[in-house]
């Protein structure tokens, strides 16, 4: 009886940790109630507003093409007329800018930004024209094990964009439960997204933010992976059960 007991106590130790192996790769686990966000679609899209550390990508030329910013070695020109460069936002909202110097320009909108150095340039060129998009602002796709970074040059990229950027949804996914974080890490905002029904694609075209976290857990194989967590206690349990009767067959 002795030794029915310590088997069930030993036996009942490696289900218990075998459960905990299984799970140790799932992320962003929530409890049964935990408070969601809802989504209000009363409240408009608010543009986006360049701020600092922000890597900002312009294109400035001339409407009639007869003149050029020379961007020195920072710039690039095209067959249309105009310059390309890239230049960061500086931590006090300034950025450098060939020609102009340092301009403050935080705070603005891409549309904003885009006319306010039109009038600058307009010093320089005939009747110029910009156009500005950002290279470093992203979103990060996690779906299982496997992580994307996605940057988002334009406003208006989507949920649904992102998921084709990162290479469409597995076979595995559950799609019916798509979470997206977003907003202060200490105290994000959860939001859960069902793309299994068609119902779901209103809130799969909502424009994404810059950081946001988008997690699609899978299907795991869990017959496999239980045989693999398994497969080492199984063998200590063999040896101690040959042992166990190698003893009675002894002590007889």
């Amino acid at each position: 009886m002795k030794y029915r007991g310590f088997l069930f106590f030993l036996l009942s130790a490696v289900l218990f940790s075998s459960c905990k192996y299984l799970n140790q790769n799932r992320m962003l686990q929530t409890d049964a109630f935990y408070p969601y966000a809802t989504f209000d679609t009363t409240v408009a899209i608010k543009q986006y507003q360049i701020t600092t550390a922000d890597v900002l990508e312009f294109r400035i030329m001339s409407n009639d093409a007869s003149a050029l910013i020379n961007s020195g070695n920072q710039g690039s020109q095209n067959q249309n007329g105009g310059a390309g460069f890239t230049a960061r936002v500086e931590a006090d909202g300034f950025v450098k800018l060939p020609a102009l110097g340092r301009v403050y320009i935080q705070g603005l909108t891409f549309r904003q930004a885009e006319l306010f150095l039109e009038e600058k340039y307009s010093e320089f060129l005939n009747k110029p024209f910009v156009t500005l998009t950002i290279s470093n602002r992203r979103v990060f796709l996690f779906m299982g094990s496997i992580a994307t970074v996605i940057t988002l040059k334009y406003e208006n990229t989507t949920l649904f964009e992102a998921l084709a950027s990162g290479g469409g949804i597995p076979d595995n996914a559950k799609v019916y439960k798509v979470k997206l974080i977003r907003g202060d890490l200490k105290n994000p905002q959860v939001y859960v997204i069902d793309l299994s029904y068609l119902k779901g694609i209103k809130n799969a075209d909502l424009v994404l933010q810059g950081n946001d976290i988008i997690y699609i857990e899978t299907n795991r194989q869990l017959v496999s992976k239980a045989l693999q967590s398994l497969s080492p206690y199984l063998a200590l349990v063999s040896t101690i059960l040959v042992s166990i009767t190698l003893l009675k067959t002894i002590t007889k």
